[in-house]
């Protein structure tokens, strides 16, 4: 029974008992009294069994959680850390990705510079070359003026 509901009943009963006049005291049924006292005396070890539980429990549900608590600390210690290493991979890659785009770009560059180069020097081999040749074709020409001199054409003459 209810340690607190056997209270109520003890308080009852004095509430209903017959008070002495002229005296702060009241005439109580003993039996009922007593009776009371005996279920309280029943009552309260099985109160205090009931409190000890609950505070074993309390103990056992604290240490559970705690456990708890740690293992979702470790988790996101773990989490943070591999978000951490990932983030390092990341950032060597894009470091090791722009090294390689300069690198690219620079070595376009130097083959754009080297293919502008080789142009400009085969366009000027073959200006020379044209050169020598047209000096030859007017050397020609002009040999072949020089021991055929032009006949004139007697149509033209007219």
């Amino acid at each position: 029974m209810d340690i607190l509901h056997l209270v109520d009943r003890l308080e009852e009963l004095f509430n209903n008992s017959r008070a002495i006049p002229l005296t702060h005291n009241v005439i109580v049924d003993e039996d009922k009294f007593l009776d009371i006292i005996d279920q309280m005396r029943i009552s309260v070890p099985e109160e205090v069994k009931k409190a000890q539980e609950v505070y074993s429990k309390k103990d056992r549900y604290m240490a559970q959680a705690q456990e708890e608590a740690n293992r979702t600390l470790q988790l996101a210690r773990d989490k943070a850390n591999d978000l951490i290493d990932k983030e390092a991979l990341v950032s060597d890659a894009k470091r090791r990705a722009d090294q390689i785009l300069e690198h690219a770009a620079a070595e376009a560059e130097s083959i754009k510079a080297g293919a502008d180069q080789y142009a400009q020097e085969s366009l000027q081999n073959l200006e020379h070359a044209m050169e020598q040749l047209l000096t030859q074709v007017r050397n020609g020409v002009h040999l072949l003026e020089e021991q055929h001199p032009p006949v004139e054409d007697p149509a033209s003459r007219q």
